[in-house]
């Protein structure tokens, strides 16, 4: 069946198994592991584990509950954009499965900022929630940082943390905003509202930067100098690649497919690197959340090891189903 669709259809009937009297409890003893120890705190926000849902899977946060019972320390919702929009043609998502991976062009498809507060004001579970959040396809790169700024007032009293998305190949010209000048100006535009915030009496809620793998080193030591110098809470390492490198399935097929972000085992190499070089750029100033390729407690346990404070979960999750959250979580406990 085709990928979306069967993603629509599990999304579906988790929400009906959430309701059905004692299977709540059933998928929790399957599947939660929690322990004291596995608690952390980043950025100032307290994760239940640090083992989280990447953006992309609940778009506009209506399963949320469902996901806090398979096991998630944090879900993160997104990428919201701040007008509602279709995203890419379909099919835009496709699987590679010699390769345990997937292609995907969905172009940010999502029904708008002001229906995700609705979805958030029904959350019943005490999880940790990060808002992803993007600009709309029709935006000019001048003006996205209204696009952002938009969402993030929005969304503010209902997340625990933003992540910045600058990063999809999906959207056309958006990763020309990871360009140093166009990162300053949403990063201080954010900044500025938090600010206003603040003296309103709000929580700070800290803002996390989400990039490629495709950087160069010179672009991730602008990004790292960046960080520092505008005091960036932290990073998410990384989104999907362009490239499609060292691949099992057929490069014909491959080629078929046409343009998409890759992820999945073969992201994993990559993403390590850039993640390795960051922390080595970055030391322990700013929390790094590592996600990419991560389809075993090993490859998340690879992760931690490098210095990555929390991992999230996407393709991996797919591939091998919600007894990889226990598995990873047993395995750093």
């Amino acid at each position: 069946m085709p990928p979306e669709f069967v993603h629509l259809l599990v999304m579906k009937s988790l929400k009906i198994a959430y309701f059905i009297p004692g299977l709540k409890q059933i998928f929790k003893f399957l599947f939660c592991y929690n322990k004291l120890d596995l608690e952390i705190q980043i950025a100032g926000v307290h994760f239940k584990n640090p083992v989280g849902l990447a953006a992309g899977f609940d778009k506009d946060a209506k399963y949320i509950d469902q996901f806090a019972m398979l096991g998630f320390g944090y879900v993160e919702i997104g990428t919201i954009t701040p007008k509602a929009q279709p995203g890419n043609d379909k099919p835009r998502i496709f699987r590679l499965k010699k390769d345990s991976a997937l292609i995907n062009r969905m172009g940010f498809n999502n029904n708008g900022a002001d229906e995700a507060v609705e979805n958030l004001k029904k959350v019943k579970s005490k999880i940790t929630i990060g808002g992803n959040i993007g600009k709309n396809k029709i935006t000019p790169n001048e003006n996205a940082h209204l696009d952002y700024l938009y969402s993030f007032e929005k969304l503010y009293d209902f997340v625990d943390y933003f992540v910045v998305n600058v990063s999809s190949p999906n959207t056309p010209g958006l990763r020309e905003l990871q360009e140093k000048s166009a990162l300053e100006k949403i990063f201080k535009t954010l900044f500025d509202k938090r600010n206003d915030f603040l003296k309103n009496g709000k929580l700070s809620k800290p803002v996390f930067l989400k990039i490629a793998p495709d950087l160069s080193v010179s672009q991730l030591d602008e990004i790292a100098e960046l960080v520092i110098n505008m005091k960036i809470d932290g990073l998410v390492v990384s989104n999907t690649t362009v490239e499609r490198n060292n691949l099992k399935t057929d490069t014909h097929f491959v080629k078929r497919i046409g343009n998409g972000g890759l992820s999945g085992k073969p992201l994993k190499q990559k993403s390590d690197e850039i993640l390795k070089y960051l922390v080595f750029k970055l030391g322990n100033k700013v929390p790094i959340i590592g996600v990419g390729g991560i389809h075993s407690e090993i490859d998340a346990q690879d992760k931690f090891k490098i210095g990555a404070k929390a991992v999230q979960l996407y393709t991996g999750f797919i591939y091998e189903g919600p007894a990889l959250i226990k598995r990873i979580l047993m395995k750093i406990s």
